[in-house]
């Protein structure tokens, strides 16, 4: 579990994140959704730890991200996995060689260990065993997405940051995507943390949802709270085409 306590953060006199408190449940796929420009991106990277907070507490698991040592701090970061929106693969290396690189970066078990790890995560993702050898550039978008799944999960993380993982991709692709991620969260247990602006995604996986506006945190709840809410704000974003304002309505 993380824990957000009255965060505030500013850019050069900036209020951007304000007063901000949620929970982010283990075993659940929660979202920060909200507008460019609200704030939302922020708060992920204040939570991961890539801006330093003005006031307030991150918590894992109880631990205060803000209070920790660097050495503190680097163990943390060997239990959180990131799902980066380009995918971030490196071209020079095979898939294979991708998902082995935290391994080998952090892991200190042997290399046939390794190779077997990162086998497994690769199947884990569903991608077949000719596609382990091919450069990152030979497979499409989205088994490129499930690369970076693999590889994001490849040391056992307790914590997954997803960076909008639909980024890029077609809508029948993206709901693979949905669907693994919302699979690895309660199979493994992980406190998964998705930034998003795909409302297929908020429909779809939306088990806990942190809808920030303005710098502050307007809304939280579920896929089927969303459809009740009496906010103007959230209901601007969310159902803004016509397609959704019909859902919505069948859904009342």
């Amino acid at each position: 579990m993380i824990e957000v306590k009255n965060v505030d953060k500013s850019f050069d006199g900036n209020h951007v994140l304000k007063n901000v408190s949620a929970v982010f449940e283990t075993g659940k796929t929660n979202m920060i959704i909200g507008q460019s420009g609200s704030g939302k991106t922020v708060l992920m990277k204040s939570i991961i730890g890539l801006h330093r907070i003005d006031n307030g507490k991150i918590e894992y698991d109880g631990r205060n991200l803000p209070d920790m040592r660097m050495s503190e701090i680097r163990i943390l970061r060997r239990e959180v996995g990131m799902l980066f929106q380009g995918s971030a693969l490196f071209d020079s290396l095979s898939v294979l060689e991708n998902v082995m690189y935290p391994l080998e970066m952090f892991s200190p078990t042997s290399a046939e260990e390794m190779t077997e790890r990162a086998i497994f995560c690769l199947k884990r993702v569903n991608l077949e065993e000719k596609a382990f050898h091919l450069a990152p550039s030979e497979i499409s978008g989205g088994m490129q997405k499930r690369v970076a799944i693999a590889r994001a999960i490849a040391l056992q993380p307790k914590y997954l940051f997803c960076d909008e993982p639909n980024s890029g991709l077609d809508p029948r692709t993206s709901l693979v995507i949905d669907k693994l991620i919302h699979e690895i969260t309660h199979e493994f247990e992980i406190t998964t943390i998705i930034n998003s602006h795909d409302m297929n995604s908020v429909m779809e996986i939306g088990e806990n949802i942190i809808f920030i506006e303005k710098g502050e945190k307007a809304w939280e709840g579920n896929n089927s709270d969303i459809f009740h809410v009496h906010n103007e704000a959230l209901n601007d974003f969310v159902f803004a085409s016509e397609l959704y304002k019909k859902v919505k309505k069948a859904n009342q």
